[in-house]
């Protein structure tokens, strides 16, 4: 896999990082936010709205730990929730702050998970709750994120947006409820459980408001998992997508074994890229299919500019990986 140049040491510190914290105006926190991220020699993407603030971000550890220090000082951030990993090169191609109507999209606008959320589980209690019989537990991620990995007995959705998420729990909700009733009629209580904790912070707020009770979380999601639970000790089977050019990463938070298709965005592992459909840059076996050989030969220049880029010690200016979130 091609990695972008970078003039960062190495290992570099990554932090995924988000916050719901009222802003009033997000647009005015951009500029002062992006300097400050381009002049420490930081790269990555995050994203400001009126909820808050969201994001993943790379680079050397005095210049990433200054832009942490800019982002707890905005309004109600002080207590800015953050994973830090490493990843062995610059995981990002470049940087990037926008503005979004929200900094997760879920399209529920009266969801408010500073007004109302599920309950919290730290990392070393969380296989105690998806092991009682009472408990449902739920992944809320993507459908590509959970063929990578996920939890003993979780219930994937089958989403590939979690903009979906809404209305799969709409449409399943008898069912899953009722799977779950106890001998004495008593409701399931329901874990979810998503990449770093954001998502889980509207969908159990969203749950919430539909009326299920017992709702639980996992705090800091599967990366703090990851990184807290011993191997020997884990319910996790596989390894966690992450949105950044390491692809996976697995217990310890280490960088994980498969890459990315460039065509499609998805991860790959050694069964896909031993497959004649796999061309790198251009397809893999789940998207050979879905491209006409007009775009395949599109992505094929486009892989061999990058190629050229990278030669160069340049990053070509179509990577796009930073833009898949």
């Amino acid at each position: 896999m091609n990695m972008p140049d970078s003039s960062s040491p190495t290992p570099v510190d990554v932090a995924a990082l988000y916050r719901f914290a009222r802003f009033d105006d997000p647009g005015a926190l951009r500029d002062p936010l992006e300097r400050l991220c381009r002049s420490e020699g930081i790269r990555g993407t995050l994203l400001l709205a009126h909820e808050g603030i969201n994001g993943t971000i790379a680079g050397p550890h005095d210049g990433l730990a200054r832009v942490l220090d800019h982002i707890r000082a905005l309004p109600d951030c002080a207590s800015l929730d953050v994973k830090m990993s490493s990843a062995s090169a610059m995981p990002f191609h470049r940087m990037k702050v926008r503005v979004k109507p929200e900094i997760v999209t879920m399209g529920e606008p009266d969801i408010d998970p500073r007004a109302t959320v599920g309950t919290y589980v730290e990392p070393q209690d969380w296989n105690a709750l998806i092991a009682d019989p009472g408990t449902i537990v739920i992944d809320t991620r993507n459908d590509y994120e959970v063929a990578v990995g996920t939890f003993e007995g979780a219930i994937d959705p089958e989403t590939t947006s979690f903009r979906d998420f809404p209305t799969w729990f709409r449409g399943e909700r008898e069912r899953l409820l009722a799977s779950g009733l106890g001998e004495d009629g008593k409701p399931p209580k329901v874990a979810m459980f998503c990449t770093g904790g954001i998502r889980c912070e509207k969908s159990t707020a969203f749950l919430k408001s539909e009326g299920v009770e017992e709702v639980y979380h996992l705090k800091g999601g599967i990366l703090k998992y990851l990184e807290t639970v011993p191997q020997e000790d884990s319910l996790w089977r596989g390894e966690c997508f992450v949105f950044d050019q390491r692809v996976t990463v697995g217990h310890g938070l280490i960088e994980g074994s498969y890459v990315l298709c460039h065509a499609c965005r998805r991860p790959l592992d050694a069964q896909a890229l031993a497959s004649p459909l796999y061309e790198e840059g251009v397809s893999c076996p789940a998207c050979h299919d879905e491209r006409s050989e007009e775009q395949r030969a599109s992505y094929r220049e486009r892989h061999r500019q990058e190629a050229l880029a990278a030669a160069r010690g340049q990053a070509h200016v179509g990577a796009r990986m930073d833009d898949f979130r």
